[in-house]
């Protein structure tokens, strides 16, 4: 039997070399024709640096460009920091999170996968819409960046092509929408020479009506600001001086730097979304990672769910391609596994959009909450479980057998 897949992201490169190595021939379609995109998310999990050595593939990973994440902490009420993780004793060597660009990491699956015979990548190649048979999706339609429209037949096709996703759409799937108060803008601000040698903390600031978190990447600052949802056009109508304030006022220590953003060009926009589908399937087709359920950027855990979905779907669809046996309910049982942990991290996310980021935005809170305080400060097990669920989450997946190589060490994840 054969698969395409829609869209080169993460789920999408993960699920195509994973099947590869199962001997299934599968075509994954990429509408651009490199990876190489800014703001895009670039936390590589521990649950995944894991499955890179499972796969064979923990030499090259860690030869990419990469920081680790340091542990977050949050500002209290008496001017002080309150650390709300301990990624550190997380049970070693998995016990991290990498800062990776992710084109980075999609180039290298691209590389590893293009050495099995039944993968195929087709980039500059944009899946437009299902193909139907008897009221079963058979493949799909396709339109390259030249404008040649053709058809790509499959027996299995798999949506990965993102939270606006045409399959999905095409497919009549309408997602759940769930409240999301705020939209965040992107940009980045350049590290100085005596700077390199920080250590990277996740340290948010909240002002009023507004919080932003700076990343820590290899030569530069990733920053991240917040504000009500829906406000992008008067943010933009303000102009950048106002946005350099702005940001200014959030983070002082950048005050010194931001003439770097030239115009509002250099400010980028995610509109933020939090949805899940009711059904992630139907006869012939599946949808995985951010097509099936997109995730805020709290915790930076979507890319992680997203590969986890990808797989769990290798995993459990592997043998039924190979049989030529697959059925709906065989895709019914990658939407059973994966649900919980999705809706377990979608909770959550409500639950610190309803705790932090909404009474930030109404300007009642410009610290963390007192509960939350105490227990960071003393239960380490409430640490250890924000820890695990940010960087392992609820239920990590393992590469099946047909998919490992010869593993590299543990030390050449560290």
């Amino acid at each position: 039997m054969t698969v395409v897949i829609s869209g080169g992201g993460p789920a999408g490169m993960m699920l195509g070399l994973l099947l590869a190595r199962a001997h299934v021939e599968v075509t994954v379609l990429e509408k651009h024709a490199d990876f190489l995109r800014d703001f895009r998310g670039d936390t590589v999990h521990a649950s995944t640096v894991r499955l890179m050595d499972e796969l064979g593939l923990g030499r090259e990973f860690a030869a990419l460009p990469q920081s680790r994440l340091g542990d977050m902490e949050l500002p209290v009420s008496d001017g002080r920091r309150v650390r709300m993780t301990d990624f550190a004793r997380l049970p070693a060597p998995y016990n991290y999170i990498a800062m990776v660009p992710q084109w980075d990491l999609l180039n290298l699956l691209a590389e590893t996968a293009r050495r099995e015979p039944a993968f195929t990548l087709r980039m500059n190649t944009e899946a437009t819409g299902l193909l139907r048979q008897g009221g079963k999706v058979v493949g799909v339609r396709y339109r390259t960046r030249d404008g040649e429209e053709g058809e790509l037949r499959a027996d299995l096709t798999v949506a990965a092509d993102g939270r606006h996703s045409a399959l999905r759409q095409d497919a009549g799937l309408v997602p759940e929408e769930l409240p999301v108060p705020f939209d965040t803008w992107w940009l980045r601000l350049p590290r100085h020479p005596e700077e390199q040698a920080e250590e990277s903390r996740l340290i948010p600031s909240f002002g009023t009506g507004a919080f932003a978190l700076s990343l820590t990447r290899n030569d530069y600052f990733q920053i991240s600001y917040s504000t009500a949802k829906g406000s992008d056009a008067r943010l933009r109508a303000e102009g950048i001086e106002r946005f350099r304030a702005r940001i200014a006022e959030l983070m002082p220590r950048f005050a010194d730097r931001v003439d770097h953003l030239s115009s509002m060009d250099d400010v980028h926009l995610l509109e933020v979304r939090l949805n899940r589908l009711r059904r992630w399937y139907t006869d012939g087709l599946l949808l995985i990672g951010d097509a099936a359920h997109a995730m805020s950027p709290a915790g930076g855990v979507g890319i992680n769910l997203a590969i986890q979905d990808a797989v769990a779907t290798a995993a459990l669809l592997a043998e039924p391609l190979r049989r030529g046996r697959l059925t709906t309910a065989d895709l019914a049982r990658v939407q059973r596994r994966r649900r919980g942990p999705m809706m377990i991290m979608q909770r959550l996310q409500l639950m610190l959009q309803q705790s932090f980021f909404v009474p930030v935005l109404r300007g009642s809170r410009t610290t963390a909450p007192g509960p939350v305080v105490l227990a960071a400060r003393h239960l380490p097990a409430f640490r250890h479980l924000v820890s695990r669920l940010i960087a392992v989450g609820p239920r990590p997946e393992h590469a099946p057998a047909f998919a490992r190589r010869s593993p590299v060490g543990a030390e050449a994840a560290q």
